[in-house]
């Protein structure tokens, strides 16, 4: 048996859950990017090995700092910059436009997801979005390049709020910064009002999102995931695949 029939057989399962899904909810994580050249987080040579994070109360205390993680995000714009979206982003932006995808509600930052045409009003970001910045303190939001070029202006100081004076910060979460409520609270509805749950390139052991997979098994969901090595969630999920995220999505809907 070669590897394409490999992929086939794995995807068939799959393919079978998603021609019956009508109203699934789609939960991705950092293995769905690495095809496009974004390297995942936590596994060897993935971005927190090389560096580690600056968490908030770091960010918000000190202007060396705030600066230097304004280096290291324009250092991941010269490496990552170019990415486009990946088959498992167009495969569940095809989904979501076949009716069959409620949402999707995604730990990643890079915000390829709305490059495959995904809405805004169909995305739930957990842990915000990387392509812009907003004031911590007024809300007001800033393109990366107006900021790019007050932080090089300035010899790398990082820029404040035009408005306000309060510290500027790409529209991530940060290790030590409350989640957003509203979108955990409608990850939590749709996790709880949907037929199928495809847990998909999340290693599963950031919580509380890791809890929206089990949520929705518990209120009767099919939970499916696939994921390139093991999760902690494997044993309840109803279908796992460990395999590229790209070839079998790309198998299963051809089916």
């Amino acid at each position: 048996m070669t590897a394409d029939d490999d992929i086939k057989a794995a995807a068939a399962p799959l393919a079978a859950i998603l021609k019956r899904m009508r109203a699934g909810v789609a939960f991705t994580g950092a293995g769905i990017s690495t095809e496009c050249g974004i390297p995942d987080f936590r596994s060897p040579g993935g971005l927190w090995t090389r560096n580690r994070p600056i968490d908030y109360p770091s960010f918000l205390a000190s202007g060396e700092m705030r600066a230097e993680a304004w280096r290291r995000r324009f250092a991941m714009e010269a490496a990552f910059g170019g990415a486009r979206p990946g088959r498992g982003h167009r495969a569940l932006a095809d989904l979501l436009a076949a009716g069959q995808l409620q949402a999707i509600i995604t730990q990643n930052i890079d915000g390829l997801h709305q490059a495959s045409g995904v809405a805004e009003a169909r995305l739930v970001e957990l842990h915000g979005n990387s392509t812009y910045a907003t004031c911590l303190e007024c809300g007001a939001r800033y393109e990366l390049g107006w900021v790019r070029a007050r932080f090089e202006e300035a010899r790398e100081r990082a820029p404040d709020c035009t408005d306000c004076a309060g510290p500027i910060k790409t529209a991530t979460i940060s290790f030590g910064q409350p989640m957003p409520s509203a979108a955990m609270a409608r990850a939590g509805a749709l996790s709880g009002d949907c037929d199928v749950f495809l847990a998909i390139g999340s290693s599963l052991v950031v919580w509380p999102a890791a809890g929206f997979p089990v949520q929705a098994k518990r209120a009767g969901a099919t939970l499916v995931i696939v994921n390139r090595e093991p999760t902690e969630l494997d044993a309840l999920a109803d279908l796992v695949i460990h395999a590229d995220i790209g070839d079998v999505f790309s198998a299963a809907l051809e089916r």
